[in-house]
């Protein structure tokens, strides 16, 4: 089991990630190019009500609404209206056989499913 590691945060305010966390998205990241970026979001749906979007995008899709976190060269882009449910969101990793892979581990969530991908607010 994967032990929680100690959290940096972004600059600015927004999403913070677990060193495992990095690790993880930067490996998968150079598996399929380096001019991407990490965009995490939410969208209705899911068990709860609302659920978690993550996944890689050109540096160039960034929109004027993005809000962009840039640490160590490696950007995380989420939408304003997303940022209204994820602030203060740590984005863990974990290599579990069972449970394994990202984690999101929301303050703002009231409940979440057991399977952890959907939450409401």
């Amino acid at each position: 089991m994967t032990a929680a590691t100690p959290t940096r945060r972004l600059p600015r305010r927004g999403i913070k990630m677990t060193d495992v966390a990095l690790s993880e998205v930067l490996r998968m990241r150079e598996r399929k190019g380096e001019d991407l970026l990490l965009r995490v979001g939410v969208k209705g749906g899911g068990c709860s009500g609302l659920s978690y979007t993550m996944n890689f995008e050109d540096v160039n899709n960034i929109n004027p609404n993005d809000e962009v976190f840039d640490h160590e060269g490696f950007k995380v882009v989420s939408d304003k209206k997303s940022l209204l449910f994820l602030y203060g969101l740590v984005l863990d990793y974990s290599d579990d056989l069972l449970g394994g892979g990202f984690q999101f581990n929301n303050p703002n969530a009231e409940r979440s499913c057991s399977c952890g991908s959907s939450f409401s607010a």
